[in-house]
């Protein structure tokens, strides 16, 4: 059963509110899609199924207030779709990755035009190798998970470009056989983490309250909060329960298929307030 860890001692957010987005990217699906990476297989997603998603997701995103840029689809890239693993958004610029898995790398060049001509700087990783999926922003600090995605170089590269944006970096470990950080965890306010047993027991939460997955659902941890709401993929009614009695506002959107491609609702997007 999920519950409530109450372990917040305060956690304050420099700048704003950092769910607050009025601007974002997303890349549509290609028909390549289906022949997406993936550490587990749970069978092939289609086509057809995978665009539905997305469009429920860039949906919500503009009922959220957040105007989405959407690129054309990469059918060389069938992981291109998850925009969030070569790069990182931040209001004071860009900083372009070094995705983790060879036949991710090429999605970098096709980011970099489109970054540069929404920020004035975009940074890029100089050695190693990070995952987007694996760095959480919170209020105080940016989280780097380090994993089979992402280097200790890479973590440590990415520590120098955060602080020429003017961040607060902090390397820690995702769990053994978790694809990225946050496959585990989201930010749900600038006091609060959604998160699962086994990454809520590694203590690297200490400070923050806590509402821990039920057993089961540990997919649901890879939530996003938009704004004034909070969007969890379908299929998790005790944690859609949960979040709906702590009082947040939550859209529940399919995500069956993106899951098959172990994608959660985070890595569909950059997101940044302009």
């Amino acid at each position: 059963m999920g519950r409530w860890n109450e372990s917040y001692e305060g956690v304050f957010c420099m700048g704003g509110k950092i769910y607050e987005f009025d601007a974002a990217i997303v890349r549509r699906p290609a028909p390549t899609v289906t022949a997406g990476i993936r550490a587990i297989d749970r069978g092939d997603p289609s086509y057809e199924g995978v665009c539905r998603e997305h469009d429920a997701y860039v949906a919500a995103l503009q009922e959220a207030g957040v105007r989405v840029d959407v690129l054309e689809p990469l059918a060389a890239y069938p992981d291109s779709i998850f925009v969030e693993d070569p790069a990182l958004v931040f209001s004071a610029g860009a900083i372009l990755l070094r995705p983790g898995h060879a036949r991710r790398a090429g999605e970098v060049d096709f980011l970099r035009p489109v970054l540069k001509r929404a920020f004035q700087r975009v940074l890029e990783l100089p050695r190693g190798h990070v995952d987007g999926g694996d760095v959480l922003r919170t209020a105080d600090r940016v989280m780097i998970g380090l994993s089979a995605r992402t280097s200790r170089a890479g973590a440590e590269a990415l520590l120098e470009c955060l602080a020429e944006l003017g961040e607060n970096g902090v390397i820690v470990q995702t769990p053994t056989a978790v694809l990225h950080f946050k496959s585990d965890c989201s930010l749900l306010d600038e006091a609060t983490i959604l998160v699962t047993e086994r990454l809520s027991h590694s203590g690297v939460f200490s400070g923050f309250r806590q509402i821990i997955v039920p057993e089961g659902e540990e997919a649901a941890a890879n939530a996003l909060r938009v704004n004034d709401r909070v969007l969890v993929a379908q299929g998790h009614p005790r944690t859609l329960r949960l979040l709906g009695q702590a009082g947040y506002r939550v859209v529940a959107l399919p995500a069956a298929d993106i899951g098959k491609l172990d994608g959660g609702l985070s890595c569909l997007s950059l997101r940044w307030h302009g």
